[in-house]
């Protein structure tokens, strides 16, 4: 029976956080963003010492994301809530670029590895402060941290399925982000096109009866999975990157000690699970993975090697 060490962030108040997580979806910030906080955590970290820590994988709880939108009376589509950008040197309005924002409070759980040495250490009150006080100097996924509750440690055996449960009521209410590219793998084996898989799930259908009366009631649905069940809050979500060009050198590249090549976003199916719903730690848990056969860079849930279709 192992020990998993889990540092638990609650209730994270976020300010102006990315919301445009892909080209072509607006919304939950990405799970790049979120896994890219951790990475950056993880290195501030071993710069003040913990050599040896790993922040290996995280889950994301999501409490309330207020997409910064609006919708006028009598519009169809909503429109973004733009910022008032400094006037330009003639008096003028600056070209304006879209820059979808969202406020957001979520809760992360961060699965810890280290030394012995440094286990030790990590589980003293003086490193949970200094966590404190670097999360308030960071920014989460282009946002600003406007408040940050103590974090805190929490030990869980793998078979200690009570206390899975129990920290996951305290985060009540609340929902988990997971992957759900079964979904598109299911509809593109029988021959459908990445994207009209992925719409196929998000599209919402509107029908109408009429009773004997006169009177018209109108019914919404969406598609079922394939066992008959009708999946929960089914989201598009960015999860990472595929490299469209080889591997190589770029003119005033960032890092010129890191080969550069261009990349698109990878867009999939995940679901917002009603905490209550989790029954094991890994059914929420991200890691990074790379799959250089295929030029991907991703994030997955930490399960079992699946074939990695079911991509767009």
């Amino acid at each position: 029976m192992s020990t998993r060490r889990i540092l638990v962030l609650p209730h994270l108040k976020v300010h102006n956080a990315n919301a445009l997580s892909s080209p072509f979806t607006i919304g939950f910030p990405a799970m790049t963003a979120w896994l890219g906080f951790v990475h950056a955590l993880e290195r501030k970290l071993k710069a003040s010492g913990y050599s040896t820590l790993e922040l290996c994988s995280t889950g994301v709880i999501s409490h309330q994301c207020d997409l910064q939108t609006y919708r006028g009376p009598g519009d169809f589509v909503h429109s973004i809530i733009g910022t008032a950008n400094p006037l330009d040197k003639d008096g003028k309005r600056s070209a304006f670029i879209e820059e979808a924002r969202c406020h957001l409070d979520a809760s992360l759980l961060i699965e810890c590895r280290a030394s012995e040495d440094d286990l030790e250490q990590i589980e003293q009150p003086e490193f949970l402060e200094q966590v404190e006080q670097l999360l308030n100097i960071m920014k989460v996924a282009g946002g600003d941290l406007q408040h940050v509750n103590p974090p805190r440690f929490v030990a869980l055996d793998d078979s200690d399925n009570r206390g899975v449960r129990k920290l996951l009521l305290n985060l009540m209410p609340g929902f988990a982000l997971i992957e759900r590219r079964e979904l598109m793998q299911n509809a593109m084996e029988q021959g459908a096109d990445a994207l009209d898989a992925l719409l196929e799930y998000l599209t919402v259908h509107h029908r109408s009866e009429q009773d004997e009366e006169g009177n018209v009631s109108w019914h919404s649905q969406r598609k079922t999975a394939e066992d008959g069940n009708k999946p929960g809050w089914i989201v598009p979500i960015a999860t990472g990157f595929q490299g469209i060009s080889p591997l190589g050198q770029a003119k005033n590249q960032r890092d010129p000690d890191t080969p550069h090549r261009f990349a698109e976003s990878v867009v999939t199916l995940g679901e917002f699970r009603m905490l209550h719903r989790i029954g094991m730690l890994d059914d929420l848990l991200w890691q990074y993975h790379i799959d250089m056969p295929n030029n991907l860079y991703l994030c997955q849930q930490v399960q079992p090697e699946t074939n990695d279709d079911g991509f767009h």
